[in-house]
This record gives structure tokens, sequence and C-alpha cells, in this order.
């Protein structure tokens, strides 16, 4: 840990993500979105999602995060203490009902490698366990999850009624 955030690698440095941080957000999350369509996703960030309401109120509520490397921003993503809402019902179960942090809105530019581990690592420093969801169409992003250990557990439900996968890390 250091003063103005936490170190990742020698390189790199998450930071609470800014209001002027929002040009290099929005770019991260486009290319993001056109990843997602390449790789058989259209579905999940459809409409231009993550909306830029939602980051702007994370930002603004720090929970809001960006990975910094050699002073360019590579990645973003959003990093919320339990309980989350959504995660309340189920359909499967949990591996615990601890206090626990979930990942949202993660995404990098196309040639960022290792940060779903650094934003799994930065939480892992705040709570033992992890929660995350994605959508059942991104296979890159259950690759990865299984790859750092999380454990599918489930469906569980958006806001707006849409599913996603549930994955939970406990350690």
């Amino acid at each position: 840990m250091t003063a103005s955030g936490y170190d990742c690698r020698v390189n790199r440095l998450i930071r609470p993500s800014t209001i002027e941080d929002l040009p290099s957000i929005e770019e991260i999350y486009a290319s993001a979105r056109a990843f997602m369509r390449r790789s058989g996703n259209p579905n999940q960030w459809r409409d231009n999602k993550p909306d830029m309401a939602e980051v702007i109120r994370d930002i603004e509520e720090g929970h809001s995060y960006a990975i910094v490397e050699e002073a360019a921003i590579i990645a973003v993503f959003s990093a919320l203490p339990s309980p989350d809402p959504t995660y309340v019902y189920i359909e499967g179960n949990w591996l615990n009902d601890r206090p626990y942090y979930v990942i949202h809105k993660i995404a990098k530019k196309a040639s960022s490698k290792g940060i779903l581990q650094e934003a799994v690592s930065f939480c892992l420093t705040k709570v033992d366990d992890v929660r995350i969801d994605t959508h059942a169409d991104n296979k890159p992003m259950q690759q990865a999850l299984a790859k750092l250990g999380f454990s599918y557990r489930g469906i569980i439900y958006l806001t707006n009624g849409e599913p996603r996968n549930a994955y939970h890390l406990a350690v």
C-alpha cells in the first residue's frame, strides 16, 4: 500500500477514479463493448452500457477505481462493499455469508493483461471474499474467473431483470 493508492505491479497503480478521468473511462468502455461483440457477446453492455451516470455516481461515492500505468489509465472497475442488492437472491448459493466486495463494470484497454487479477487482489486487501457476475455469453470473463479460482455459484438478476452468472472467491 502506498500513500496514493494500491501498488499492483512496479509500474501500475490502482487509485480512485475522478471526474477528470471520464474521457479515458468512456474510451475504455467503448473498446470493451467492441471486444465483447467480436468475441460472441453482443448483448452485454449494449445501449452504451455501463451508463455514464452510474459511473459518475460510483466516482462520487468513492467506488470507481482506475488502474494506471505510466500515467495512463489502462483499466477501470467499480468495487463496492456488501451487501449488493442484486446478490441477495441467487438461484444457487454463495460459499458463505461473510462480508464481501463486489466488482462491477471492469474493463481494460485491449493490450493490457492481468487486470482482473489486480482488481481482485485490491479487493482482497479489504475483505476475504469477492463476488462478481457476468453475462452468460461472456466466455473470456468466465475463463479468467476460473483461472483466478472463482467458483460458479448460480444465477442472479440485475435490477432490470436480466440474468447474470454469479461467481464467488473466498480465501
